[in-house]
């Protein structure tokens, strides 16, 4: 299988109850324990879509099989000087990894921006995840913060090559 037997659309709120267990089966894969339930997701996202507005977005990857393998959610941000846009939440189940999903969701997250007028973003992850290397592979820095420890946050100055390559 390759990236190019998935489809990338955006999320609706009919995937909600999909998108609910996809997200509690990710997160648990990538952080451990048990994380939030199914019916707490189901309760937050189906909020989220219930509110519907601009200042967000989900974009899902759907399996040719039609399963919900990944998603990710687009935010806008003001706190940092320099970065508008905010990957809040990006998610693939581990079994597909390494396929190129990733690349597909940031390109499809940075196309959305820039759509917008946004053409930065940033992310707060853990400082420890694996992923982390992915992301500098993408061409993210990492923020440090004033002690010049690293907490896990980075960012892309410029999403404009991401929306073109992926």
């Amino acid at each position: 299988m390759t990236a190019n037997d998935f489809r990338v659309r955006p999320a609706t709120a009919i995937d909600v109850p999909a998108l609910a267990r996809l997200h509690v089966a990710t997160f648990v894969e990538t952080h451990g324990g048990r994380g939030p339930s199914c019916a707490v997701r189901e309760r937050q996202w189906g909020e989220a879509f219930s509110q519907r507005s601009d200042d967000w977005f989900c974009v899902v990857i759907v399996s040719p099989d039609g399963e919900l393998v990944g998603f990710a959610k687009g935010v806008p941000h003001h706190d940092i000087p320099g970065y508008s846009g905010e990957l809040n939440k990006i998610y693939i189940l581990r079994q597909y990894h390494r396929l190129g999903l990733g690349r597909r969701l940031l390109g499809e997250v940075s196309r959305r921006f820039l759509a917008s007028g946004i053409t930065s973003m940033l992310l707060f992850g853990d400082a420890q995840n694996r992923s982390n290397g992915f992301y500098e592979r993408m061409g993210a820095e990492r923020l440090f913060a004033t002690n010049g420890d690293f907490h896990g946050g980075y960012a892309w100055r410029d999403i404009r090559p991401l929306a073109a390559h992926y």
